[in-house]
């Protein structure tokens, strides 16, 4: 427990002084951000198909896209990956011919 208390003591001690402008050892990982509208016009999908493959709503996108909100997180993760290889979406998305899909009564 005590090993637990000083390892959270110490990186909330590396975070103050990161935040006051102190030199640390702090490692800093940024994720570009994406322009998705030109993403999106880029892979060649409308507003409506890019938000429900994405599972966000047509609002959240359209903010995003008019720069009012920047996705975050696992999204944001996902764009910088679609960016580099848009071919990606239609290949995840699209269905396969041996796929089936078997709904079964338990």
């Amino acid at each position: 427990m005590n090993d637990v208390y000083e390892s959270i003591k110490k990186g909330l001690e590396e975070a103050i002084a990161f935040a006051q402008g102190k030199k640390t050892d702090v490692k800093i990982h940024r994720v570009p951000t994406v322009d998705v509208k030109k993403l999106r016009i880029k892979i060649g999908v409308s507003q409506n198909a890019f938000a429900t493959a994405f599972g966000i709503s047509l609002s959240t996108l359209q903010r995003w896209e008019k720069g009012e909100k920047s996705p975050r997180g696992p999204a944001l993760i996902l764009l910088n990956l679609l960016q580099r290889e848009p071919r990606t979406f239609h290949k995840a998305l699209s269905p396969k011919s041996n796929d089936q899909y078997i709904e079964t009564n338990h």
